[in-house]
């Protein structure tokens, strides 16, 4: 899979990213995360989308991560949660996906998204032109 592969001990995967551009040229992305949640002990709280310079792109600076996850998915795994509003900045031709959980921290599975093309290992891209 192409993936940015384990930087820590973090055990939150991402298994699968699907994005799709907005009308604005904003995106929205489907993100797949696999996780052993335990309940509120240990679960995977959040994801994001993060530039080739580190910077995580988020449709509210206020917030975590991109995407905050409320609650454990004990049951249910793996687990798809979007998150709309997602502006990747000019010049930007790849993004990394990455999940957190919150015991370990990052460091799980992360993919690689390439904006060069529509389809790759562990993503697909849904564009509107």
């Amino acid at each position: 899979m192409n993936t940015g592969g384990k930087q820590g001990l973090g055990n939150a995967d991402v298994e699968y990213v699907k994005a799709v551009e907005n009308a604005d040229r904003s995106w929205t992305f489907y993100v797949t995360i696999r996780h052993a949640d335990k309940g509120w002990g240990d679960y995977a709280d959040g994801w994001d989308v993060v530039t080739p310079d580190g910077t995580v792109l988020k449709p509210d600076r206020s917030i975590k991560y991109t995407r905050v996850l409320l609650h454990p998915h004990v049951d249910e795994q793996p687990f798809t949660r979007s998150q709309s509003g997602i502006v990747i900045p000019p010049g930007v031709s790849k993004v990394r996906v990455r999940a957190h959980d919150s015991v370990d921290g990052y460091g799980g599975q992360e993919i690689i998204v390439d904006f060069g093309t529509n389809k790759g290992n562990g993503y697909e891209l849904e564009r509107l032109t």
